[in-house]
């Protein structure tokens, strides 16, 4: 009896300890399980706050961003532009090449959204923004050397003074051929192939070089807000001369010759050192575009197209076609002027 008694309560115990393991291992399991659980909804939640910041980087915005102005500053938006659409196929971008005068004009109305410029705005088209409430801010893009071409055919100028460009180009002065302006060049009749009134550059070239003058115009003299067709003029002619912004010559350096100017100190050629260190002296110039401010304020893909050019595209533009960029810093400072518009 004790023998039964003794198995019967070692038999209990066996019992109880697997009771007891299997309730622990459910118990155990059962925390497992709950952690795994935690775990899914932790990784879940993270997963939508990636995926959230993923949908605002990647965030597709659409609408029309206008451009007119300046043909010099053309080559910069036309990349930046390009660069853009990868980023934001949505957003329309029609560019425009019609002169800074030209830009300025449908800007200060408030038709367009940026209005690049090779020169600064003038007063009295501050004034006309006013009259039509347009408050436009300007921006930096780059550095230009305006530059004075010859053809790769003209085996007789190298370098001319200021003196010899206002000779050239000056009503005035009255000369029409070569001889008139050195007696050992040719005896062969000036072609001017130059932008036309409504350019920034020319609005600089007068300022700085014609002093405000008339420039010659009628026989010979070809006037033209197409740059490359004042290239082309330029390149089939051994006795033609012209100016248009630094990139065009850059981009046609095998056809063209750039004249090296003396301002004073010596003949110096245009080039990236000489434009940025403004020892290309009268004809370095900064390159602009404004932005119109009702546009920055109300239209998020205008904000968008501002930061994504500062941050980078325009400074790469400008050196692609043949500018000279600014210092990153310089970006930055006037984007965070810009900034306050809108944030």
């Amino acid at each position: 009896m004790n023998s039964f008694k003794r198995f019967a309560f070692l038999l209990a115990s066996i019992l109880l300890i697997g009771v007891l393991a299997a309730c622990g291992q459910t118990e155990d399991n059962q925390g497992d399980a709950d952690d795994q659980t935690q775990e899914q909804e932790t990784n879940a939640d993270n997963g939508s706050n990636e995926n959230n910041d993923s949908k605002d980087e990647d965030k597709k915005l659409s609408g029309t961003i206008k451009l007119a102005g300046s043909s010099t500053v053309f080559p910069i938006m036309e990349a930046v532009t390009y660069e853009y659409h990868k980023v934001q196929p949505n957003v329309q971008t029609p560019l425009e090449s019609v002169g800074s005068g030209g830009g300025f004009k449908r800007s200060t109305k408030g038709e367009i959204d940026f209005s690049n410029a090779s020169r600064p705005i003038k007063d009295e088209e501050i004034a006309i923004a006013e009259e039509n409430g347009i408050q436009l801010e300007e921006i930096v893009l780059a550095y230009d050397g305006l530059t004075v071409a010859v053809s790769l055919q003209n085996d007789f100028v190298e370098s001319l003074t200021v003196e010899q460009l206002r000779d050239i180009f000056l009503a005035e002065r009255g000369n029409t051929k070569w001889s008139d302006i050195n007696p050992d060049w040719p005896n062969e009749p000036i072609k001017i192939y130059a932008p036309g009134h409504d350019s920034g550059t020319f609005d600089y070239f007068n300022e700085v070089i014609l002093e405000e003058k008339p420039m010659r115009e009628g026989e010979g003299v070809t006037l033209s807000e197409d740059d490359n067709l004042l290239v082309r003029g330029i390149q089939n002619d051994p006795y033609a001369i012209g100016f248009f912004g630094y990139a065009y010559y850059y981009a046609n350096q095998n056809k063209l010759k750039a004249v090296a100017i003396d301002g004073g100190n010596g003949p110096v050629a245009p080039n990236g050192e000489t434009i940025q260190d403004g020892t290309y002296s009268p004809l370095s110039r900064p390159l602009f575009t404004y932005v119109n401010v009702q546009s920055l304020k109300e239209k998020e893909h205008v904000q968008d197209f501002l930061e994504f050019f500062m941050n980078g595209p325009a400074a790469k533009a400008a050196e692609q076609v043949g500018y000279v960029a600014l210092p990153e810093e310089k970006y930055q400072e006037q984007l965070a002027n810009l900034k306050k518009f809108y944030e």
